[in-house]
């Protein structure tokens, strides 16, 4: 099997796209064409256009989460596609999300549009806390356990409910996995829950051992250098062959990662194009 992914939208670019806080990646596997988030606006449009991904093909919407930056292109995108298509998300997709960082205001960070409206332009929700299959050998993860004691979710990201602020648990926060003859393609959205606990989910519910690639988001943005340190040394241990981060890495984290895995690991940036297996 050979797999495809473009990223349409990611916070840098290359190849004369735009860049633009969030994440979008089309994926093209098993007979299937997949988008898996929408970004944060406009890019992933613009960029489909420019780099020839025709999304009136994909076939569904997988939702990583509900942050905006992962929903903010749904209308766009929705109006763009002009047809009724299935969109997978956990139930908690459509909490009250807000982000209270101590310098600043409460503010909301949930998908900016009704659910009526996503609707009325041929969104079909469908929502489970369970991994579902989009095909033979795709597959969402559902809800991922945390069960290590340094993935730890940030203080700042809450939910409103009765009026009230909490933390945020993002059970909602979830990853596709692409089971090839050549190990399992992990497509991660932000791993608010941890890559680490993320990838052993993955393995959990396919039953294989072997991660080819891990390719997106890994919310290392704000983590200490032990915990980069252990994630790398996770990683290394579980024998993840290919790296390639985005989004919520943060610079830091990805030199770090960038030395640790060296011709193994990469930027996967607005405007990337990847065929894999890759040729040795």
């Amino acid at each position: 099997m050979e797999v495809k992914i473009t990223t349409l939208s990611e916070n840098t670019a290359g190849g004369g796209c735009l860049g633009e806080w969030g994440l979008s990646m089309f994926v093209e596997a098993d007979g299937k064409k997949i988008l898996f988030d929408t970004g944060g606006g406009f890019s992933s449009i613009y960029n489909a256009n420019l780099m020839g991904v025709d999304l009136t093909t994909a076939e569904c919407i997988v939702l990583s989460h509900g942050h905006y930056d992962h929903t903010g292109g749904l209308r766009n995108v929705l109006m763009r596609m002009r047809k009724k298509i299935d969109i997978y998300a956990h139930p908690d997709v459509w909490a009250r999300k807000y982000g209270c960082m101590e310098s600043g205001p409460e503010r909301y960070v949930g998908i900016p549009f009704p659910r009526e409206a996503l609707e009325a332009l041929g969104g079909d929700f469908k929502l489970s806390p369970e991994p579902v299959k989009l095909s033979e050998n795709i597959i969402t993860t559902g809800f991922v356990p945390m069960t290590n004691d340094y993935e730890i979710i940030e203080k700042y990201l809450t939910v409103k409910e009765n009026g009230e602020l909490k933390q945020d648990s993002l059970d909602d926060d979830q990853a596709m996995v692409i089971d090839t003859d050549f190990g399992l393609v992990v497509i991660l959205g932000c791993s608010h829950h941890g890559i680490v606990n993320t990838l052993h989910h993955a393995t959990k519910i396919t039953g294989k051992d072997l991660i080819y690639a891990a390719i997106g988001g890994t919310h290392l943005v704000h983590a200490s250098r032990e915990r980069q340190e252990k994630t790398a040394a996770a990683l290394i241990e579980m024998g993840v062959q290919y790296l390639g981060v985005s989004h919520c890495t943060g610079f830091r984290a990805s030199a770090y990662l960038a030395q640790v895995f060296g011709d193994r690991f990469f930027q996967n940036n607005a405007g990337t194009q990847l065929m894999l297996p890759f040729k040795e």
